[in-house]
């Protein structure tokens, strides 16, 4: 044609194109949530990555959390010592991966370094005495506790590495529904053969899962770069990342942005932390065999994951866009205020029970989708090593905070009630740095995405 079309006219045909040829699952997707026709992919894709991952987690967390109450629940604060020393020194290597790989390679040694692991472990517990066991036990619940942070911070790493801002606000909530699913199955196996079939069998089959996750890793990694419109702000995730060893330390405690985001991540830990031993408490006390205490934990953990999911499929990216990324973080630490003063009030299982199971549904389903979104408007470089540092080290420092806290508030003789107190006004301060977070996030996302708009 000799006169051009007007450019309003092309851009509504080339929004539309993508729509021919489209599945119905496609179209099923995109009336369920706000998905545009070119993500669909690299949201399918992510999913079963996220599914795999949380589907060997879970698989092996209820065989992990019986072993650590088998080892005493008084040596439990113990345990996140080791975890914490496990973190610090698996970070350094890791950052080097990142600093010198290409995206792809570094992301699936780490996965399968951690596969090798599980696969070790598997062994072990197969030809172990009672005595050794017990010792063992007290291993493998550190190692699961770095894995399940490790592999999942990396993977969040790379979704924010993916989609930007406004797309994870759309879909970040859909995206930890993938999670929520392989948690599900992963927990329901567990659930349903734990008195059946011993734990080196259950290990294999969460060892061959990592190698689903690397397929998923290697595939939304080839169709990343589709996803973003402005050449400049695409990753080039088939470079390495460069930067510093350190740099993931050194940014962390550097930027004030950053700074924040760890302090609303070691608040949260604490917390999850006191809750955590509180439960364990009560487990111990309310269930005599490991069976029966290692079945609880899996019936939890579904439960949790069960109602996660509604949330997560419908409501999650609805929420963040209806009440802003502020007001949405401050949710669960609001929940928290409230549920710790209830267990004040009635320390037992009735109790810690519910608040558990809101509690971890609250941070799945909407504050863990809501806190990825902080780290689209960082550097990339940030996104993979200050991010890390923050997820696992920064992480696993409040879970020592709050470990050797509990074990001190007992020592003293203040007991649940008082520990519960305590809870609330770290909960509340907790509340005001997720809504400064918030703020501040809208604003870094607004200045990021005007260049992008001047080039459309």
């Amino acid at each position: 044609m000799a006169d051009e079309l007007p450019s309003s006219v092309a851009a509504d045909i080339a929004a539309e194109a993508p729509l021919h040829g489209e599945t119905l699952a496609a179209r099923s997707l995109r009336q369920a949530i706000d998905v545009r026709p070119e993500e669909v992919a690299a949201l399918g894709w992510s999913w079963l990555y996220i599914f795999a991952l949380l589907s060997s987690y879970y698989i092996m967390r209820p065989i992990r959390d019986q072993m650590g109450i088998a080892g005493g629940v008084n040596n439990l604060q113990w345990l996140f010592t080791g975890t914490l020393a496990g973190m610090l020194l698996l970070n350094l290597p890791y950052a080097w991966l990142v600093r010198t790989l290409p995206r792809i390679r570094f992301i699936s040694i780490t996965y399968r370094f951690f596969a090798a692991n599980i696969l070790v472990f598997a062994l072990a517990l197969h030809l172990a005495t009672g005595a050794q066991a017990v010792w063992l036990g007290r291993l493998f619940f550190i190692w699961t506790s770095v894995y399940n942070l490790f592999v999942v911070s990396v993977f969040w790493a790379m979704i924010v590495d993916v989609f930007n801002s406004e797309q994870g606000k759309r879909l970040f909530g859909f995206i930890a529904a993938g999670a929520t699913i392989g948690a599900i199955f992963g927990s329901g196996v567990t659930a349903s053969l734990a008195e059946h079939v011993a734990p080196t069998y259950l290990l294999l089959g969460a060892a061959v899962l990592l190698e689903v996750a690397v397929l998923g890793v290697r595939h939304l990694s080839r169709i990343s770069d589709a996803l973003r419109a402005d050449p400049r702000t695409r990753t080039a995730g088939d470079r390495p990342v460069g930067g510093g060893v350190l740099a993931g330390i050194t940014h962390a405690f550097g930027s004030r942005y950053l700074v924040n985001v760890s302090v609303f991540m070691l608040l949260f830990s604490i917390t999850s932390t006191l809750l955590y031993f509180q439960q364990a408490s009560i487990v111990n006390a309310s269930f005599h065999t490991r069976g029966a205490q290692t079945e609880f934990f899996a019936t939890i953990d579904l439960a949790v994951n069960v109602l996660t999911l509604g949330v997560q499929l419908f409501l999650t990216g609805r929420i963040v866009r209806w009440l802003g990324v502020g007001i949405t973080l401050a949710l669960l630490p609001g929940v928290s205020v409230i549920g710790f003063g209830a267990l004040a009030m009635l320390p037992t299982l009735s109790a810690v029970v519910p608040f558990q199971v809101l509690r971890r549904a609250g941070n799945f389903a909407v504050a863990r989708p809501t806190r990825e979104v902080l780290f689209t408007v960082v550097p990339r470089e940030d996104r993979y090593k200050a991010k890390n540092f923050i997820d696992t080290v920064i992480y696993r420092t409040g879970d020592q905070v709050g470990a050797w806290s509990y074990a001190l508030l007992t020592a003293l003789g203040w007991g649940m009630t008082r520990t519960a107190v305590m809870a609330v006004p770290l909960s509340a301060i907790w509340l005001l740095v997720g809504l400064w977070l918030g703020h501040r996030q809208e604003v870094l996302a607004a200045s990021e995405a005007e260049p992008e708009a001047r080039t459309r």
